[in-house]
């Protein structure tokens, strides 16, 4: 298996990552990125709905657990922070299976929190320090 890698890239190519992380994606609509706190899952996140077409302001969900955005086009668009999660059971409980099997694009930080609920085509992926900047890396 190849892996797939993006950088080491800095803030000013956040944009570019996030345009090699929809092309990884292609027709799979769950997106899962981990990394360390302030990796910079976020702010990849609010640059790959950029690209997607939302043109609303995108935030952080960590207290609401998840946010929906809509497309220029109507698309909805999910992000889903799961590092309040303690488990599976808790993320079924809210509804995280809806978002997740709904057929939307849903863009996951903290994927391992709920690992066990993800459908099997997810896109993994893990943002690493590295010396100037950030590397994305295919996999967990």
């Amino acid at each position: 298996m190849t892996t797939e890698t993006f950088g080491p890239y800095g803030i000013d190519q956040t944009e570019a990552a996030a345009a090699f992380v929809l092309s990884l994606a292609r027709n799979r609509s769950v997106v899962c990125l981990a990394g360390e706190p302030g990796a910079g899952k976020t702010t990849l996140i609010k640059a790959m709905c950029r690209l997607s077409g939302v043109i609303e302001n995108t935030s952080s969900p960590t207290f609401s657990l998840v946010n929906e955005y809509r497309t220029i086009g109507g698309e909805k668009i999910y992000h889903m922070d799961a590092y309040r999660i303690k488990s599976a059971r808790e993320a079924i409980d809210f509804g995280a299976e809806e978002y997740l099997l709904s057929g939307h694009r849903c863009f996951i930080e903290w994927p391992e929190m709920i690992e066990a609920i993800l459908p099997e085509d997810s896109l993994f992926l893990s943002i690493e320090p590295a010396e100037a900047g950030r590397i994305i890396r295919m996999g967990h």
